[in-house]
C-alpha cells in the first residue's frame, strides 16, 4: 500500500529557480522583522516620543504574527498556496507603505501590525517547496529557506544602516521594504506555479481567534512587563487571561473535525520537541542580532565598554560578517542535512552556538572579538533554522506541512519576545550607579541565555527522538489508515532527513 502523501516530482517551474525566488521572499519577510531595531533612537528622535512608545512598533509585529501566521498556514494546506503568498505580501506592502508615509505613532503601530503578517509566508513557502520540488532537491531547498530566516534578520539590519545614516529620515528604510516587497510580489506572480489544492477541510475561525487572542495575552505581557512591572496586577492578569484561552482553545481544538492545529502536534513527542527547540533559537536569534547591536552602539567613554558605533557601523562592521556566514552555513545546510541527518546537523549547531556565545562572554574588548563571537553564533541560528523544518516533516504529511511549520514560526516569535524581554529587564535593571547606562554585567548574562538556548534546543531535538508518523485527517475527521509503510519513511523524507534520521 502506498503512502499517502507519496508524489512524484512536479514538472513545470526548474527547482532551482523556484527555490530563489521563495528565498528572496524570506529575506523580505525577515527585513520587515529587524527594520525597526536600529532604529528606535532615530524614530523617538523624529516623532519626538519616548523610548517605551517606540518598543510598540516591535511589539505590534510579534501580535500580528501570532495571530496571522497559524491562519495563513491552514489556507497554505487547503487552498492555492501561491494566492495565499501573494495575499500575505499584498498586505505586508501596505503596511511598508503606510510605515513610509505616516508621522503618526499610532499609524506607524498600524503598519507594523500589517508588515507582522509577513511571518506567514515563511511556512507558506515550505509548503510551496514540498508541494513543488523533487526529493532529492527538497533537503537543499528547505535549508536555504530556513537558513535565509536565520541570517535575513541581519542582512535587514545591514541595510537599515546603509539606507538610514545619521540624521536621516527613518522612513527610507520602510520605502525600502516596500520596494523589496513589490519585487518579491512579481517573483511570486511570475515563478511559483499556480496549481489547486486537493486537501479538504476549512478553516477553524472559532479557534483562529481563540489562538490568536491567548497568544496575544501571553506576549504583551512578555513585551510590556519591564514597564508595567512584572509582579503588576496588569503582567500576572494579562498573562493568566492568555494561559486560560489557549486551554480553552487546546480543549476545542481536541473535539472539533477540522481543528486549526491538530493536537497531535503539540502532545506528539518529537512535534512538540521541535517546537520548545524552535522556540529557544528563536531566542538565540534575537540575542545574538539585538544584543550585539546595543552593545556595539554603546559609548565607551561612558560606560567602559562598547565600540559607539553608529547604526550604519554597526550593520556593516558588525552585523554583516555573521549574516555573511548565515549565508554559507544555509547553502551548505541541505548537503550536511541529507549526509549526516537533521538532529546531527542540529547537534553541530548546538556547538557553534555554545562557542560563539561563550567567546563573547569571555572576550569583547576588541572589535574582532565581538564579530568572530556573532559570526560562530549566527552559523549556529541558520543551522539550527535549516534543520528544524526537515524535523517537523518526517513527522507531519504532506497535507499538514503549512500548519505545522506555522506552529513552530510562532515559537520562534514567543523565543523572540523571552528574549526581547529578558534583554530589557537586564539593561533597566543592571545599571551603572544612577546613570541610565547598563552594565557590561547586562550583556554577559544575556550572552550566558544564548548558551543556554544553544545547549537545551539540541537536547531537546535529541530528546524527541522519532516517532509514529502524525496522520493526515480525512474531511470527516477521522485519521487516514495507516500501514506499515505509512509509519516509515518516504524517499522525500530520506532526502529531507538523511540516511541517519530516525522515523
Amino acid at each position: 500500500m502506498s503512502r499517502p502523501d507519496a508524489r512524484a516530482p512536479r514538472a513545470g517551474t526548474p527547482g532551482n529557480l523556484l527555490t530563489a525566488a521563495l528565498c528572496f521572499v524570506i529575506l523580505v519577510v525577515s527585513i520587515q522583522q529587524t527594520v525597526v531595531l536600529p532604529l528606535s533612537g532615530v524614530i523617538s528622535s523624529q516623532l519626538g516620543i519616548g523610548t517605551t512608545a517606540v518598543g510598540w512598533t516591535l511589539t505590534a509585529g510579534f501580535l500580528a504574527a501570532a495571530v496571522m501566521t497559524p491562519v495563513a498556514g491552514r489556507l497554505a494546506d487547503l487552498r492555492s498556496k501561491k494566492i495565499v503568498l501573494l495575499a500575505v505580501l499584498g498586505i505586508v506592502l501596505a503596511g511598508s507603505v503606510v510605515a513610509a508615509v505616516t508621522e503618526s505613532l499610532p499609524l506607524l503601530i498600524v503598519a507594523r501590525i500589517l508588515q507582522g503578517v509577513s511571518f506567514a509566508a515563511f511556512p507558506v513557502s515550505l509548503a510551496i517547496v514540498r508541494e513543488e520540488l523533487a526529493p532529492e532537491k527538497l533537503a537543499s531547498a528547505m535549508g536555504l529557506l530556513s537558513g535565509t530566516l536565520g541570517f535575513g534578520g541581519a542582512v535587514g539590519m545591514v541595510l537599515t544602516g546603509l539606507v538610514v545614516p545619521d540624521g536621516a529620515d527613518y522612513r527610507h528604510a520602510f520605502w525600502l521594504a516596500a520596494a523589496l516587497t513589490v519585487v518579491a510580489i512579481v517573483l511570486v506572480i511570475v515563478i511559483v506555479p499556480a496549481r489547486a489544492n486537493p486537501a479538504t477541510g476549512r478553516v477553524d475561525w472559532v479557534g483562529a481567534a481563540l489562538l490568536g487572542t491567548g497568544l496575544v495575552l501571553i506576549l504583551l505581557p512578555l513585551s510590556e512587563g519591564g514597564t508595567w512591572g512584572w509582579a503588576s496586577a496588569r503582567t500576572l492578569g494579562c498573562a493568566l487571561v492568555g494561559v486560560v484561552v489557549l486551554v480553552s482553545w487546546f480543549v476545542l481544538e481536541r473535539r472539533i473535525p477540522h481543528p486549526l492545529v491538530p493536537t497531535e502536534m503539540l502532545t506528539h513527542r518529537p512535534v512538540l520537541c521541535t517546537h520548545l527547540a524552535g522556540l529557544l533559537v528563536g531566542a538565540g536569534m534575537f540575542v545574538n542580532i539585538t544584543t550585539l547591536t546595543y552593545f556595539v552602539q554603546t559609548s565607551r567613554e561612558n560606560t567602559g565598554y562598547g565600540f559607539g558605533a553608529n547604526p550604519m557601523e554597526s550593520g556593516l562592521v558588525y552585523i554583516l560578517p555573521g549574516a555573511s556566514v548565515g549565508v554559507i552555513a544555509s547553502i551548505c545546510s541541505g548537503t550536511l542535512i541529507t549526509r549526516f541527518g537533521a538532529r546531527n546537523v542540529m547537534a553541530a549547531a548546538g556547538v557553534l552556538g555554545v562557542v560563539g556565545f561563550g567567546s563573547l562572554i569571555v572576550a569583547h574588548d576588541l572589535s574582532w572579538q565581538v564579530i568572530a563571537g556573532s559570526m560562530v553564533a549566527s552559523a549556529f541560528t541558520s543551522l539550527a533554522y535549516a534543520a528544524m523544518p526537515a524535523l517537523l516533516n518526517a513527522e507531519v504529511s504532506r497535507d499538514n506541512t503549512g500548519v505545522a511549520n506555522s506552529v513552530n514560526s510562532i515559537a520562534r516569535t514567543v523565543g523572540s519576545s523571552v528574549a526581547s524581554a529578558v534583554l530589557a529587564t537586564l539593561l533597566a535593571g543592571l545599571t551603572i550607579g544612577d546613570t541610565h547606562f547598563a552594565r557590561v554585567d547586562a550583556y554577559l548574562i544575556a550572552f550566558g541565555f544564548g548558551v543556554v538556548c544553544a545547549v537545551v534546543s539540541t537536547v531537546l531535538v535529541y530528546i524527541g527522538g522519532g516517532g509514529r508518523r502524525i496522520p493526515r485527517t480525512r474531511e470527516d475527521g477521522t485519521s487516514s489508515d495507516q500501514s506499515a509503510s505509512f509509519a516509515s519513511m518516504s524517499r522525500a523524507d530520506s532526502a529531507v532527513l538523511g540516511s541517519h534520521s530516525t522515523s
